[in-house]
């Protein structure tokens, strides 16, 4: 069993900052990539910023600038750091987490796994 735990969301007012936590536990055997994911009532979930094991990053070019993700791949936990936020970034905050794990005596390869979300809003 896997579990991805979130923290750090709430209230901002526009043009602040926050930072987003997630931890995954269980029988990890190697994280290949984590990341963030974003959905916004009425919307689609979207991707926030990935990074690998190797510590690549991608990010949503409307996140570019403003959000920066890191890792411990030590620690498997995943930060991602919100600056100069807007209204529009308003949203239920996804963990996602790309592992390897075991299951009793079965390995699971490359399955995702996701957290319970938290919800980051911004007011104008």
């Amino acid at each position: 069993q896997v579990q991805l735990v979130e923290s750090g969301g709430g209230l901002v007012q526009a043009g602040g900052s926050l930072r987003l936590s997630c931890a995954a536990s269980g029988s990890i055997l190697s994280i290949n990539a984590m990341g963030w994911y974003r959905q916004a009532p009425g919307k689609q979930r979207e991707l926030v910023a990935t990074i690998t094991r190797g510590g690549g990053t991608n990010y949503a070019d409307s996140m570019k600038g403003r959000f920066t993700i890191s890792s411990d791949n030590a620690k498997n936990t995943v930060d991602l750091q919100m600056t100069s936020l807007k209204p529009e970034d308003t949203a239920v905050y996804y963990c996602n987490a790309n592992l390897d794990a075991k299951a009793g005596m079965v390995t699971i390869r490359r399955r995702d796994y996701w957290g319970q979300g938290t919800q980051v809003t911004v007011s104008s």
